[in-house]
């Protein structure tokens, strides 16, 4: 297992909001201490706009400088347009590190970015990693088919938008529905959506994901890129779910056992039992 992180990626953040330093720093350290075995990586420091511009306008890059929040939910931050490209990078060497060694490799970093559209930054997220990691990785490594499965709490509206109607990628999410960012209730072009209802019995979510899963393998493609969302669990904060830490550990064995290249990203998960729920997740899909 490599992890990707950069410890600088905690250095904004506002008091009261649920997207908080404390989700990477304390995750960082209790896998230092539980899985000394691991590998680590430090972020790239950034990323060219060539790169950005596969998924996001040139608009949209300049407005991340610009001093004035975005919404409610995603505020300006010093240097916030620096730390999103710093998230995007650790996803771009999760994806080259996991096409060209074929090991898991996790993209500790924050901002998420799954929401973020290609001219919008909404949902905490201000740039799409997921998006540009699996543009750029169709670009640069050869790789004729690449799938997104998101287990994020969230659908992925940003992913699903940037990505829509490219025959070489497919985008599978299970979330939460009602629920923001209020999209993903259909199938849509090359997206296949699960709307689960509020409080969704275990059983029926856990057979919603391993449908999803299903549908990306049959997809064939030759890379996973996983929006590795946590805020599907019981005590989350922000959502209204039923998942426990033992589901999180299934969903590491299944990737597992598609045998395929796979990176993940995190995106979401505000629970103080977030790094249990990532080492469980982890642990079991490096097994």
């Amino acid at each position: 297992m490599l992890l990707i992180h950069d410890p600088r990626c905690a250095e904004y953040g506002s008091y009261g909001h649920p997207e908080q330093p404390a989700r990477v720093t304390k995750t960082a350290a209790h896998l230092r201490e539980r899985r000394p075995s691991w590998a680590w990586r430090t972020a790239a420091d950034g990323v060219p706009d060539e790169t950005l511009l596969l998924a996001h306008t040139p608009a949209h890059l300049a407005r991340l400088g610009q001093p004035h929040d975005f919404d409610p939910d995603t505020p300006y931050f010093p240097d916030i347009e620096c730390h999103a490209r710093r998230s995007v990078a650790a996803a771009l060497a999760a994806a080259v590190h996991a096409n060209a060694r074929r090991e898991p490799a996790f993209s500790l970093m924050r901002p998420p970015g799954h929401h973020a559209t290609a001219d919008r930054a909404m949902g905490f997220c201000y740039l799409n990693q997921v998006a540009i990691a699996a543009l750029a990785a169709h670009r640069d490594l050869g790789l004729g088919r690449i799938a997104v499965w998101d287990f994020d709490a969230h659908h992925c509206n940003g992913t699903e938008a940037i990505l829509y109607g490219r025959e070489e990628f497919l985008v599978c999410s299970v979330h939460q529905a009602s629920g923001y960012p209020g999209t993903g209730l259909h199938d849509s072009g090359n997206s296949r959506n699960w709307a689960l209802p509020p409080q969704t019995p275990r059983g029926r979510h856990l057979e919603a994901l391993r449908a999803s899963l299903e549908a990306v393998v049959a997809f064939q493609p030759g890379l996973i890129l996983v929006s590795a969302g946590f805020d599907a669990y019981a005590r989350d904060p922000i959502t209204e779910m039923a998942l426990e830490i033992e589901d999180f550990a299934r969903l590491g064995r299944w990737l597992r056992d598609t045998g395929l290249p796979a990176a993940a990203i995190l995106e979401g998960g505000y629970s103080p039992d977030l790094p249990a729920l990532v080492e469980a997740f982890l642990a079991a899909w490096a097994a």
